[in-house]
């Protein structure tokens, strides 16, 4: 067993759960152990990041208990003991599920994600429930219900968003995996902005709740601290589901690493309309040439896309996105609405078919140059975000962003992450992996994409990034209370 005269103990808390797995086989630690260790930790340094909504020590520390005697007895399940951290929009059984919002500040809820009950069946435990903006809705995190969710690495900025606790508990080790759900981004941006891994499996992998099931621009999914960890959680998620007509019925091997020697490997600085930060771009290039060093062929390709692909996702999203889904209640009181939460369902509301019929083009347009790409190369690379992060207190309403010294356009301004055009294109895998950190202290990222469905070209390229060329230094980071 482990000497806990330091709860917290960093060598603990930054465990992967692949790492704790081992030491739990082996008896050199137990789950209830590192339980306590994040427990602590969530008491030392939460109050000076507000990310969590919940946190369930005393059914965490029980279940830890239970995983403990089930090492003991050799009945260990996958996930045995591992602490899960859940975001504040995926429902499990007797939990409040606030969606960040007041409107639903006492909203308990009847039902399991399908996707967290296949971890909670592995064996995992879950520490707490995650801050995320009001109903998904913006990249930074403040809402009026639970306030402002703050970066570990520079609290001044925001983590990213939608899932913004995600980000925060595992960049600053207060759980050993967390979930998040994507609908343009919201698992990518706070990967980038905290330093961690977080995945878009294609869509149709991962099983949805309802109504998310009809939605292709929803995806559940997993951030962790490795990409052993993604591949774990996603063996775990991922696969055919009665609730959810989507998934498909297919296996994925997710140990079946590959050599990227000899692989074609594409990328673009900008997607063709992006202004882009100078140290984001520089640590692409980065990137770029470490993987040339490991002998591929990475070679930089124009995209036509413009901001067209905004006007689309945007109408799209706004028309059935999360916010959307809930407008009956948002007529009875608005006024307990964020800003960007109202302004969303104006938008929805303004629409007409010729929009969404135009949207639709430009899907269909957009995947015409990708596909066509990725039948000639092995992945896809760019930037997760334009900018490393934006203030922690900023308004998706405030337009007024620059980059290089410069004040970008307002469309640019309303969506800095360079993640939305593969929820466009759902069923695309994507990753986002750190690529560098940055003179304000915060982390980058770049985002790997995939051939549809194939996952593990996107997990091959990840894990050579990370294990020859960079991945996030978590001893770096000082954070107090």
């Amino acid at each position: 067993m482990s000497d806990l005269s330091d709860l917290s103990d960093r060598s603990l808390v930054y465990l992967s759960a692949t790492e704790a797995l081992q030491r739990f086989r082996d008896g050199s630690l137990l789950p209830s152990e590192l339980m306590a260790a994040l427990l602590a930790r969530i008491d030392e340094v939460n109050p000076g990041l507000n990310a969590f909504t919940a946190v369930y020590a005393k059914e965490a520390m029980a279940g830890a208990r239970l995983a403990d005697e089930r090492w003991r007895q050799g009945t260990a399940r996958p996930l045995e003991g591992i602490a899960l951290a859940v975001k504040d929009n995926v429902p499990i059984t007797g939990h409040t599920v606030t969606y960040g919002s007041k409107l639903y500040a006492d909203n308990v809820v009847s039902d399991t994600h399908p996707g967290v009950a296949r971890m909670l069946e592995a064996g995992a435990v879950v520490i707490g429930r995650t801050t995320m903006p009001e109903f998904g809705e913006a990249g930074n995190c403040y809402t009026p219900l639970w306030g402002v969710t703050r970066n570990p690495w520079n609290r001044e900025y925001g983590p990213g968003g939608s899932s913004s606790g995600a980000g925060v508990t595992l960049a600053a080790g207060m759980t050993t995996i967390a979930d998040g759900s994507d609908i343009g981004g919201s698992i990518r941006i706070p990967a980038s902005c905290c330093g961690v891994y977080g995945y878009k499996a294609p869509f149709g992998r991962n099983p949805n709740d309802l109504p998310n099931t009809f939605d292709p621009y929803m995806h559940y999914g997993p951030l962790a601290r490795t990409v052993e960890d993604v591949c774990l959680m996603q063996s775990i998620i991922a696969g055919r589901h009665p609730d959810d007509i989507s998934t498909v019925n297919e296996t994925v091997d997710y140990t079946a690493l590959a050599d990227v020697k000899g692989w074609k490997i594409a990328y673009s600085i900008d997607l063709g309309y992006f202004p882009v930060d100078t140290e984001v771009r520089d640590n692409l290039l980065s990137l770029v040439e470490g993987l040339r060093a490991l002998g591929a062929t990475v070679e930089e390709v124009e995209l036509d896309w413009g901001t067209e692909a905004f006007d689309a996702w945007l109408a799209t999203n706004s028309s059935r996105g999360s916010a959307a889904r809930f407008v009956h209640d948002f007529e009875r009181d608005v006024d307990q609405l964020a800003d960007y939460t109202a302004d969303m369902i104006a938008h929805g509301k303004s629409l007409t078919p010729d929009d969404l019929t135009a949207a639709l083009e430009v899907h269909v347009a957009m995947y015409g140059r990708m596909g066509r790409m990725l039948e000639e190369y092995d992945a896809f690379l760019c930037p997760t975000t334009a900018l490393p992060s934006v203030g922690a207190d900023r308004s998706p309403l405030d337009l007024a962003i620059e980059i290089n010294g410069e004040i970008v356009p307002e469309k640019i301004a309303e969506a800095w992450f360079m993640t939305y055009p593969f929820n466009m294109l759902s069923q695309l895998p994507v990753l986002s992996i750190p690529s560098g950190m940055s003179s304000i202290g915060v982390p980058t990222g770049v985002q790997v994409v995939g051939p549809a469905f194939d996952d593990m070209k996107v997990m091959s390229v990840a894990r050579a990034v990370e294990k020859h060329v960079y991945k996030t230094d978590f001893w770096q980071l000082e954070v107090s209370a």
